[in-house]
């Protein structure tokens, strides 16, 4: 039910190295459009490396610059900086950890409300209408749920609400809930509760959960791998300001 997007340079294509979170690589840059691209390896001269790998360059210091030179390229990105606002509304509303949801738009559409899969996912949350209607977006005398779906605010409450309730259903199981936010939550089921074995959903889990885990905060306490809506309120995350008249994310990160 739920597929990763690929519609052309508007959407992103987060893809991390097969090697375990340790030493995965992430390489980016932002387009003229403003869309943030993530990959696990240099594609082409456009791509800069945001994080190189604790394996790479040492876990200290791989720990503190990842997540800056992340927030450094969301900061720069124009589609991020017209929805972050929306974001934060939308974790708040549905009690999400804000890092979360942001990971989930950043892997799903590249902060594009208009992005529409090869399988009709629309939005920045790549919701088919069908798990929409589910939570609460109907169509009106006016437009019809695929149409309501472009509008930043009310994809993102609808998503959040999804994402919030798949948390609820797997137990705080993040990892079990973005499975099942990408395959659906029958397919996490029939494999006993297990992230499906396809390829393209264990990559989706695997992209989000390393983009989230970049963007939280440096932790205060003991360490948790979920997320419970329970336990954990929605955070806000710290943001880096776009330099005045940057010439390219190369040039901001360097």
């Amino acid at each position: 039910m739920r597929h990763l997007a690929r519609s052309g340079a508007c959407l992103l294509a987060l893809w991390l190295a097969l090697a375990g979170p340790a030493s995965a690589q992430v390489w980016g840059f932002v387009d003229p459009q403003g869309v943030p691209h993530f990959a696990g390896e240099r594609v082409d001269a456009r791509y800069a490396l945001l994080y190189a790998g604790d394996a790479d360059v040492g876990a200290a210091e791989g720990a503190a610059a990842a997540p800056a030179r992340l927030l450094a390229t969301f900061e720069v990105s124009i589609a991020y900086k017209a929805v972050r606002h929306l974001m934060r509304e939308a974790a708040a509303a549905a009690g999400l950890e804000y890092e979360l949801l942001k990971a989930v738009v950043a892997t799903e559409s590249g902060f594009d409300p208009q992005a529409v899969s090869p399988r009709g996912a629309i939005g920045l949350m790549q919701l088919m209408p069908d798990t929409a209607s589910r939570f609460g977006v109907h169509a009106t005398a006016r437009q019809p749920v695929p149409a309501r779906l472009t509008d930043p605010r009310t994809n993102l409450q609808a998503g959040a609400r999804y994402l919030a309730w798949l948390l609820r259903r797997f137990d705080g199981q993040t990892e079990l809930a973005l499975a099942a936010y990408n395959a659906g939550e029958g397919a996490v089921q029939r494999y006993g509760n297990q992230i499906p074995p396809f390829a393209e959903t264990q990559r989706y889990v695997r992209t989000v959960s390393r983009l989230h885990q970049l963007l939280r905060p440096p932790a205060t306490g003991p360490a948790d791998t979920t997320v419970s809506l329970r336990e954990r309120p929605a955070r806000v995350s710290a943001v880096l300001p776009a330099p005045a008249g940057a010439a390219s994310l190369s040039a901001f990160l360097h």
